[in-house]
């Protein structure tokens, strides 16, 4: 059984800068997320894309991000249960808690802080007969890797953000990128939409509006599409790639089912500690809700903050804290690094 002070649940950004705030208070944070690797969302939907509102980064990719937060945690040593999911959670007689993954891993922990973002995801996937034929055969859902589409055919189904977004990207990477969507109008920002515009009369982007995939065709991978538009007859359209774009459905998962107070797929805490209904267990990050919430990275930072004082009075309910800032008190890890700010010389003036 893996022990641990602070079970996380969600390797996400906000569950991995959890580990930092919590190693100051000399606590032990161990993860468990899902996905085969650390980062969450960033690493696994978006990693490419820039984030413009983190303090001191102008602008940084998801992916970038996510690495700087492992790194900034590494002094702290975090253990991590990687491709599982938290199935089951049992409060003992001395208030810790055993949480069990989907393939019977157990955790014993004093406090669990659920930072599972909006959940696990699933795609929205549009109503074509043989598209999961085609599925990691030329068909995605989420463009993980850029570079999988240099020199390719693109097909992009959408009228979202993320729809345009990857319009715009892929226009400089593939030879050809096209854009269907089912109706004219396009739900995305304005200056995203005019681009697309300004690359459609620049025969960069292929724009079919009002029009929808119908099928796929190919054998062993996708080798084009079938289009109907509006008012015309079906064609053909050349593709190695097809990609919808239609969402992704946030999913809570066997949390939902631990006794928590839900609220529209979120999880109720107090703002005070953003402890739940169940003392003990916390809920960090986009997982929770609370008046005046705020799905924001940046905010998920503050939230875990002030979640990790709350447990390490919890743990220590004896033991008062004070809290140092790190430019004063230094940081030291687990790995026994330690960093501080020079000293400043002190010498007598004769």
């Amino acid at each position: 059984m893996i022990t641990t002070d602070i079970l996380i649940i969600g390797a996400g950004p906000t569950g991995l800068f959890t580990v930092f705030e919590a190693g100051l208070l000399k606590l032990k944070c161990h993860l468990i997320d899902a996905l085969p690797q650390p980062g969450g969302q960033c690493s696994e939907i978006y990693p490419k894309k820039p984030i413009y509102d983190i303090p001191a980064y102008p602008e940084i990719l998801a992916g970038d991000l996510t690495q700087k937060l492992i790194e900034q945690s590494k002094q702290f040593e975090p253990g991590f249960t990687l491709g599982e999911r938290a199935e089951t959670i049992e409060k003992q007689e001395d208030e810790t808690f055993i949480v069990t993954t989907n393939k019977g891993t157990k955790h014993h922990a004093k406090i669990v802080a659920i930072a599972g973002g909006l959940g696990s995801f699933e795609p929205r996937k549009p109503l074509i007969p043989n598209l999961a034929d085609f599925e990691d055969k030329g068909v995605e859902y989420i463009i993980k890797e850029p570079e999988l589409y240099r020199d390719k055919k693109v097909v992009i189904s959408g009228g979202g953000d993320s729809a345009l977004d990857w319009a715009i990207f892929l226009s400089n990477i593939a030879s050809e990128v096209t854009l269907i969507h089912r109706r004219n109008e396009f739900r995305g920002a304005l200056d995203s939409v005019e681009k697309v515009q300004e690359l459609k009369n620049l025969g960069k982007i292929r724009l079919i509006t009002p029009a929808e995939v119908k099928g796929i065709l190919g054998t062993d991978k996708v080798t084009g599409v079938a289009v109907e538009k509006k008012g015309e007859n079906a064609f053909i359209v050349d593709a190695d790639h097809f990609i919808p774009l239609f969402g992704l459905s946030p999913k809570l998962g066997p949390i939902g089912n631990w006794g928590l107070s839900i609220e529209k797929n979120a999880i109720k805490v107090d703002t005070f500690d953003y402890q739940t209904n169940i003392p003990g267990v916390y809920a960090i990050g986009d997982v929770n809700t609370y008046p005046g919430k705020l799905k924001l990275i940046l905010c998920g930072f503050h939230e875990a903050t002030l979640m990790c004082q709350s447990a390490y009075k919890r743990i220590f309910p004896n033991k008062k804290y004070v809290m140092k800032y790190t430019t004063v008190g230094g940081v030291d890890g687990f790995d026994g690094s330690r960093k501080e700010a020079p000293k400043a010389v002190v010498k007598a003036i004769e």
